[in-house]
């Protein structure tokens, strides 16, 4: 079958938007979770918030309510076991944070001890793009945590991870 070269075109400009490499954390209500996301970025400085975009289907959309908080967790650029750690995510009660050094703050959500820095936020948003849902979040806190450079990602196809 050949491919629509038009649609081809497309795809390989597509991909060379570059993204970040994030996981995303989450603790609410006695569970955990966790979820590798590479489309995130910066929405507003006043205030300052930012956009993550996660397919609905992931377990961890449902406890991304308006309200709710999350911690954004940057990775740099040596972390690549992170990525096959949280790349699937987790299912419901599931230890997504086995063998990975936690800091797990009395308010808020667990952050990764060796991530190069971290963004609080609480959802403020949710909107349907399609296959993905985007999250607004507002920033609550944050800080860097290791010297170092973040993940890049470039996508070899605009129509997929």
């Amino acid at each position: 079958m050949e491919k629509d070269p038009a649609r081809q075109a497309l795809s390989n400009a597509l991909g060379k938007i570059p993204s970040g490499v994030f996981i995303l954390t989450m603790a609410r209500d006695g569970e955990e979770s966790a979820l590798l996301a590479s489309w995130v970025q910066q929405c507003s400085f006043d205030p300052p918030c930012i956009s993550v975009a996660v397919r609905p289907d992931r377990p961890i959309c449902r406890l991304l309510t308006e309200g709710s908080s999350f911690t954004l967790n940057i990775l740099d650029d040596s972390q690549t076991d992170m990525i096959a750690h949280f790349g699937r995510g987790f299912e419901p009660g599931s230890p997504a944070f086995e063998g990975i050094d936690v800091e797990r703050p009395a308010e808020g959500d667990p952050i990764l001890s060796e991530a190069l820095a971290y963004l609080r936020c609480q959802v403020i948003g949710r909107l349907n793009a399609g296959d993905h849902d985007v999250f607004l979040g507002r920033l609550l806190a944050g800080r860097v945590l290791n010297d170092g450079h973040p993940m890049i990602h470039i996508r070899k196809s605009g129509f997929h991870y």
